[in-house]
């Protein structure tokens, strides 16, 4: 079978799942395009009511896409795909302390469980590619950059944290391009939340992201910033709920549901 690698921009879905699934552990963007991307929470269902209230007071950066029944690997956005095992990696949370990231968590998993899908920003990379907005974290074959911001979530119940962000260099002539094409997509984080200035986000240094790689930019570029779905791993690592499994920042879960269902008129 063919790497994740080596199956940029070709994949179909499915096959991507079956490439984490055989253990390719690449990071997802530009997997599969055209295709919508998740993040994934699973948290034992005392905690379920405390991620449903934080998604539904912070919906830019947590917009949920499915939740699942408790113990359930299922999930409407890809039938039959399995949870467990079709994430290029994931990262497991105990007391809010990272302690492992493996390509697998079949093993893990336990009938408490209840999984939170939430939208992706890789969802709309396609969407700026058909408008002529170069994605350079594409073009250079690098994860997205992703950064903690000084920028504080509304707190729900017993989780709380700060606003993480994407970035993303766009020419400058194009930056609002950028903004109207993702303006469309809310349920994939939607409009940025800044643009220039990381420095008003609390970003000291864009070489330094928190999760993700250093992005490269090209001569008149502009920082732009939109919500990110690592966000609740922030609130987790503030909050220390006793268990959560996450992917790992920038490795996601390839729904089949085509991006353009999340493109408003």
């Amino acid at each position: 079978m063919a790497t994740m690698a080596q199956m940029v921009s070709t994949a179909r879905p499915a096959e991507v799942r079956a490439a984490c699934r055989s253990g390719s552990a690449v990071h997802t963007s530009g997997q599969a395009p055209g295709y919508a991307q998740a993040n994934l929470v699973v948290l034992p269902r005392d905690w379920a009511f405390d991620m449903l209230l934080f998604a539904q007071r912070n919906p830019q950066p947590v917009p949920l896409l499915d939740v699942t029944d408790p113990g359930s690997y299922r999930t409407a956005l890809a039938p039959g795909a399995d949870l467990r095992t079709d994430l290029p990696r994931y990262r497991v949370w105990r007391d809010g302390e990272l302690v492992d990231e493996p390509t697998d968590v079949a093993g893990l998993w336990t009938d408490d469980l209840v999984a939170f899908l939430i939208g992706c920003s890789f969802s709309f990379e396609t969407a700026l590619l058909d408008a002529g907005v170069p994605v350079r974290n594409i073009e250079q074959g690098t994860n997205v950059s992703m950064y903690r911001t000084a920028r504080d979530c509304r707190p729900a119940g017993r989780l709380s944290g700060p606003l993480v962000v994407s970035m993303r260099p766009v020419p400058g002539e194009l930056v609002t391009t950028a903004v109207q094409v993702t303006a469309r997509m809310p349920q994939v984080h939607g409009a940025p939340v800044h643009v220039g200035a990381p420095a008003a986000l609390g970003i000291a240094d864009l070489d330094r992201p928190d999760f993700g790689d250093p992005v490269r930019f090209a001569e008149g570029d502009v920082p732009v910033f939109w919500a990110c779905g690592v966000t609740p791993q922030a609130a987790l690592m503030a909050s220390r709920p006793p268990f959560a499994i996450t992917h790992a920042p920038g490795h996601m879960f390839v729904t089949d549901v085509p991006d353009r269902t999340y493109r408003q008129p």
